[in-house]
């Protein structure tokens, strides 16, 4: 009696027999229910927040402990109550003095960075280990720690309510994080394009900026961001060591003044937070690719 023999092939979820019928493969269902479950519950507990304030701000002052899911007496009042200075807020210059900030701190810290993670990557010495893991471990300082102390330095040299006095311990703390990510971004790179540019006749420095830096520019592009969103979110320092000559959005928003003495004006610090927020949140779903893969350069060995 002769036998048949029954091969198959599968490929993502399709069985094909040999006979040719292709046969679809039922999926794990519980399994698949439960994954988009999963991100759902994961998507409103990061986005309920979000989408709180944003209602809220478009709330009318009198409403502003409805709690209808959606906005109920739309009002753009709030808009302009945060961005007036009746009350002696200054929301629009706070704005102005946090892209200052965060730009300078951005570019002095991507500056520094690209060489030290260059360098770190690069070259070979004794202790390069370590140089790397001190970096870090400075990183991990509670900043509150700090605050004393550089009070009290910025005191004495008359640095109190001066952007220097939030730009530079800005840099500090974004420095770990530049320096980290370039250098497992640096250390993938093909070196042997910077040899063959040195061989065409390009200096060390003519093969850096014309070879390296057009490779790296993903990598930096991310770290950029990174290093922006940081500088704009911080509320510690620059709590303790500005002014109002320097004060930056977050610390003006926690400032705000209501209409009434001890009245918090809760739906014009939704308005400015959903003006501070939303444009980040835009600018990181935007380039989230770009972040991603400069986040993940240098974590897989080939």
């Amino acid at each position: 009696m002769a036998t048949t023999s029954r091969s198959t092939s599968t490929h993502r979820g399709h069985t094909v027999t040999a006979s040719g019928v292709e046969v679809v493969q039922r999926r794990n269902v519980p399994a698949a229910v439960l994954t988009y479950v999963g991100v759902v519950l994961i998507c409103l507990w990061g986005l309920l927040p979000f989408y709180w304030m944003i209602v809220t701000s478009f709330r009318d002052v009198g409403f502003t402990f409805d709690t209808t899911p959606w906005p109920t007496h739309v009002t753009l009042e709030n808009y302009a109550t945060a961005f007036s200075t009746d009350r002696g807020n200054h929301f629009g210059r706070a704005l102005l003095n946090s892209v200052l900030i965060g730009a300078v701190t951005t570019v002095v810290g991507l500056v520094v960075g690209v060489f030290t993670a260059y360098a770190l990557a690069r070259l070979e010495f004794k202790g390069k280990f370590y140089v790397l893991g001190i970096i870090l471990g400075a990183s991990m300082f509670p900043g509150v720690a700090l605050v004393t102390p550089l009070f009290q330095l910025f005191t004495n040299i008359g640095w109190i309510n001066t952007y220097q006095a939030l730009i530079i311990p800005n840099i500090s703390f974004i420095l770990p994080l530049t320096v980290y990510t370039l250098t497992a971004f640096f250390t993938e790179m093909p070196w042997e394009l910077e040899e063959s540019a040195r061989m065409d006749g390009c200096t060390p420095g003519q093969a850096f900026v014309k070879v390296i830096l057009p490779l790296a520019a993903p990598g930096i592009f991310t770290t950029a961001i990174l290093a922006f969103t940081a500088a704009w979110n911080e509320f510690l320092l620059a709590s303790q060591l500005g002014g109002d000559k320097v004060q930056p959005v977050t610390v003006a928003i926690a400032s705000f003044a209501g209409a009434q003495p001890h009245q918090e004006p809760y739906t014009a610090v939704m308005a400015a937070g959903t003006i501070v927020t939303v444009p980040l949140i835009i600018m990181v779903l935007v380039f989230q690719r770009r972040i991603v893969s400069g986040l993940t350069a240098g974590g897989v060995k080939s």
